[in-house]
């Protein structure tokens, strides 16, 4: 079961990786734009991994119910905030000089607070599980994982367009924007 719920939390992760890209370069204004972006995108991802690491610890470890969901609630609350200073990233360098900039950039904002939103959704889905009925906390944690595997396999579109096309070649050139080493947690 535990192993389930740090599989479907490293499907999440993904999507804060949709903002790097994988290309040339791309005009100087869009250029500037991914600087703001991904200035601020290394922090977050490496926020994120952070806690799937905790989590996945968590559930390889022989650790009590208590200490799981105490793991598994700090780890969504962070990956929760990660996602809002995502979108407060994009947010703030505004619309990408491109065609359809301004539907880029308020559809890639919602689509992160949303992201951030239902990660604080499981903090209290998780806050809420009884550690005292081991059966129950286990329903409780499928219950969290069956959440985790939706919000993994859905909520990127916005987030794929932005990181496509001329500004997604911006942000591949970015430093911030780089994937991180091949982990395979993520």
């Amino acid at each position: 079961m535990k192993k389930k719920l740090a599989a479907a939390v490293c499907g999440g992760a993904v999507l804060a990786l949709t903002l790097t890209g994988c290309s040339d370069d791309s005009g100087a204004q869009t250029d500037a734009w991914a600087k703001k972006v991904c200035d601020d995108v290394q922090p977050q991802v490496k926020k994120i991994q952070e806690a799937n690491t905790s989590i996945n610890d968590a559930s390889k470890e022989k650790n009590s119910s208590k200490e799981v969901k105490e793991t598994d609630a700090a780890a969504f609350q962070k990956i929760s905030g990660a996602y809002k200073s995502l979108a407060d990233s994009v947010d703030k360098a505004g619309p990408p000089p491109v065609d359809d900039g301004e539907t880029l950039h308020k559809d890639a904002v919602s689509e992160l607070r949303g992201i951030s939103t239902k990660y604080a959704d499981l903090r209290k889905t998780v806050d809420g599980l009884d550690t005292k009925d081991q059966a129950k906390f286990a329903e409780g944690l499928q219950g969290v994982a069956t959440k985790l595997d939706t919000l993994g396999k859905s909520g990127d579109k916005a987030l794929s367009k932005l990181q496509s096309g001329d500004v997604g070649k911006a942000m591949a050139n970015q430093k911030g924007c780089k994937r991180p080493g091949n982990n395979p947690n993520v």
